[in-house]
């Protein structure tokens, strides 16, 4: 048995299933935002580190796991990672993609297109096949007609400011996918991340107040905690600019979906695009479904942007790769140091 540490930001669900998924091989002490004296006295004989996500592991952590072999991240941020410590101590540091992560970023982008896009009344108007547009007439080089049902505001991301609330791996995966797109990507957080990182992926750091009242689009991304709770309210939408989008795939109960369904009605935001909510499966009573449903530019989908599964084990399974492969001294895949 191959003594291991996990460190997790994650809630008891997240790491009873990466426990279940592990290798027999590992004997695992799975510890939930430990403070640093519980750290360094769980890693005195530990071979592997797992950080899942985040968690500053410098020299002085290093130093205190004596049979440190490979410390692995779980994403695809190492900032807070001593890599330079990690070398001088013969310590292999590796990452690992998460696919829900990057699968919950892709939904983003999503939310985010089919928003400025008005993705939901355009395909409705299509699907209706109404003669009130005028006369139809088989389409040419010259002869179409474009915009027939003479639609207002649909626009793409290009040239938009897009604010990331809440940055950690998802934000950091929703950046890589829009570089190139010729945006402005902002980000608020509670630490600022380094400006190597900030470059890295064309990130403007700004606080809470500047990214509301600046984005085009706010993107939240807030994990659940005491503290986060309903945190996103009226207060909030009254901060961002009229006629902006807001999209979610943080915790649903971080939102107040009331404050926000009056935003939408009273037309001071342009859309929203939610995969989380308060309660779940969604209630009928969310005030949120009789605004999609009478043709308000509002997208729910039920939870589904990490995939179908969001933890299913075979990829689980496939986190502990690199430590299995370390064991039985095959190569190893997305090698830091």
């Amino acid at each position: 048995m191959h003594k291991t540490v996990f460190t997790t930001e994650r809630g008891h669900r997240h790491q009873q299933a990466a426990l279940n998924a592990a290798p027999d091989m590992l004997d695992i002490t799975m510890l939930r935002q430990p403070d640093r004296e519980t750290l360094l006295a769980a890693l005195g004989d530990a071979e592997y580190l797992i950080s899942e996500r985040v968690g500053v592991i410098d020299a002085d952590v290093i130093q205190a796991a004596p049979n440190l072999k490979l410390i692995l991240r779980l994403g695809s941020l190492t900032y807070d990672i001593d890599t330079e410590a990690a070398k001088a101590a013969g310590v292999v540091v590796c990452r690992w993609p998460v696919g829900s992560v990057i699968r919950v970023a892709e939904h983003v982008v999503t939310q985010m297109l089919a928003l400025g896009k008005k993705l939901r009344e355009t395909e409705a108007v299509a699907l209706a096949a109404s003669a009130e547009w005028g006369e139809s007439k088989r389409t040419d080089e010259d002869t179409f007609a474009y915009n027939w049902s003479r639609r207002r505001n649909v626009e793409g991301l290009w040239g938009r400011t897009i604010g990331i609330l809440g940055f950690g791996e998802i934000g950091a995966e929703v950046a890589r996918r829009l570089q190139g797109w010729d945006v402005n990507l902002l980000y608020s957080k509670r630490r600022r991340l380094p400006p190597s990182l900030e470059t890295e992926l064309g990130l403007i750091y700004v606080n809470e107040n500047e990214l509301f009242g600046q984005s085009d689009y706010v993107v939240n991304l807030l994990p659940y905690f005491p503290e986060t709770d309903l945190l996103v309210d009226r207060s909030s939408f009254e901060r961002m600019k009229p006629g902006a989008f807001l999209v979610s795939c943080g915790s649903g109960s971080v939102l107040n979906e009331a404050d926000l369904a009056e935003a939408v009605q009273s037309g001071k935001l342009d859309g929203v695009a939610l995969d989380t909510f308060e309660w779940e499966p969604i209630r009928p009573d969310n005030p949120l479904i009789p605004l999609a449903q009478s043709g308000f530019n509002v997208l729910l989908t039920p939870h589904v942007a990490a995939g179908a599964s969001a933890a299913a084990a075979s990829e689980r399974m496939a986190d502990f790769t690199n430590i299995v492969n370390h064991v039985e001294d095959k190569p190893l895949k997305y090698r830091v140091t």
